[in-house]
């Protein structure tokens, strides 16, 4: 095998590695925002969890963050504005990207 083929397959394997950790911080800051957005919607326990994974799930609708933002402000209504939410997403990525690097 070349060198050009060693570098070809290098980049591939980061490529792939990024994808992945960026879908698992994404999911990771999904968990993390229903579980916010669970406790102003008074839930705990069981429910919060629940609802986290609905956040999650929520996801996969359409790509991008539109469509988690669409569900927890929708859900929300008066309790958080535009502007805390979306805050408090970029926020929970960056935490949700923290928590995965100190797991690996």
């Amino acid at each position: 095998m070349s060198t050009f083929d060693d570098r070809e397959n290098a980049f591939e394997n980061k490529f792939a590695h990024d994808a992945e950790m960026q879908f698992k911080a994404e999911a990771r800051r999904n968990k993390l925002l229903g579980l916010w957005a669970a406790e102003l919607l008074g839930k705990s326990g069981e429910d919060a969890a629940a609802y986290a994974v609905e956040v999650i799930n929520s996801d996969f609708e359409e790509a991008g963050d539109e469509d988690v933002f669409r569900k927890v402000s929708g859900d929300l209504g008066d309790k958080a504005d535009e502007v805390t939410i979306r805050s408090k997403m970029v926020s929970l990525m960056a935490e949700a990207k923290a928590q995965l690097m100190n797991e690996v």
